[in-house]
């Protein structure tokens, strides 16, 4: 076997591994932060998450720059962008999060710890998010979403800065990059509370250091495979598919980084889980709460193939390569989400309305 394919799931399951530890250790929810901010009036875990997509993007357009990683070998910068599928996908992903209380990513964090909830809702995900790939749903995406599409070709491709050097005749990359950075950070940190917040501030960092690794690391092995390798980062809708595909079949093809990420996950917020002396074995309440738990898995799964990523997948490891899609795949994802809150919690979604 060659070496390449040995390395890239233990790659991803040590990336992995830190960012469920760093996610369980300290409490990196994105919906969680969203609820906080919406209900709770505190801003501090949604300042963490776009710390985490703002370290992402210093770390990665630094080593592009540095010609350590072609961003164009991203998928996430396809010349083709599926507006529709990310309105659609973010609509669906947000409202399924909310349904179930947690994203892909967060369901698996919570699987280490014992939740059987959260076992079938990643389950389920996968499912669906296999059958949009290459099942029965993915009849209807094909003739739907993957039509309604912006060609970017003429310009390179769909990243930000691409795109504003095209209209404007030069190249605009750098100073782009650094005013999306700098009004971020601006953002971030004008909240004196989340200055002094060691854990945000850390728990940002982390994160998007593993992000941007995981581009150096599969951009590195596939310059070095005889294989194709797909150059990708943390995403979690299409991985747990893959790891769902790898246990029911035999395919001949082995663990990727993704599935080796999802693996590590687990395993990460299980060894946080340990110390922190809180696994705790749970399961669903009743039947209702059984049956929200596989709607929104489902909505998950589906709206994340046609979005092409999720919370993680587009909000940090996509915006790490500052490509077009995130605003309006990140703006879906939290309507969908607000809606949902809105329901589950007011039992009324007039209120999105009127707040906004």
């Amino acid at each position: 076997m060659e070496i390449t394919a040995l390395l890239l799931p233990l790659f991803g399951l040590a990336s992995g591994t830190v960012l469920g530890f760093v996610a369980r250790r300290n409490y990196f929810c994105t919906l969680s932060a969203l609820e906080q901010h919406w209900y709770g009036g505190n801003s501090a875990g949604v300042r963490t998450w776009v710390l985490a997509a703002a370290s992402a993007i210093i770390f990665t357009q630094a080593s592009v720059q540095a010609g350590f990683f072609d961003p164009t070998e991203s998928f996430y910068l396809n010349a083709n962008f599926s507006w529709l599928g990310a309105i659609i996908g973010g609509l669906c992903f947000g409202f399924g999060m909310a349904l179930v209380g947690t994203c892909g990513y967060g369901a698996l964090v919570r699987l280490g710890g014992g939740s059987l909830k959260s076992l079938m809702t990643v389950l389920v995900l996968g499912l669906a998010a296999l059958s949009t790939q290459r099942g029965l749903l993915a009849l209807g995406r094909t003739q739907t979403t993957d039509r309604a599409v912006i060609d970017f070709s003429e310009a390179g491709d769909q990243s930000i800065p691409t795109l504003l050097s095209y209209f404007v005749g030069f190249n605009v990359a750098v100073p782009v990059t650094i005013l999306i950075v700098l009004a971020l950070l601006y953002w971030i940190f004008k909240d004196s509370a989340f200055r002094a917040n060691k854990t945000g501030i850390s728990t940002g960092l982390i994160v998007g250091f593993i992000v941007a690794s995981g581009w150096w690391i599969t951009s590195y092995l596939s310059s070095q495979s005889f294989h194709p390798v797909q150059v990708e980062s943390a995403s979690f809708v299409a991985p747990i598919s893959d790891v769902v595909m790898q246990f029911g079949i035999v395919t001949g093809i082995g663990p990727d980084y993704g599935v080796g990420m999802v693996a590590g996950v687990v395993l990460g917020s299980a060894i946080a889980a340990r110390l922190a002396d809180n696994v705790r074995w749970e399961a669903c309440d009743d039947a209702r709460e059984l049956s929200r738990h596989i709607l929104g898995a489902l909505l998950m799964g589906f709206g994340g193939v046609l979005a092409i990523g999720c919370t993680i997948g587009q909000g940090i490891s996509a915006a790490s390569l500052l490509a077009v899609s995130v605003p309006l795949t990140i703006g879906s994802i939290l309507i969908g989400a607000r809606i949902g809150l809105a329901w589950l919690l007011e039992g009324d979604i007039s209120s999105v309305f009127r707040m906004g």
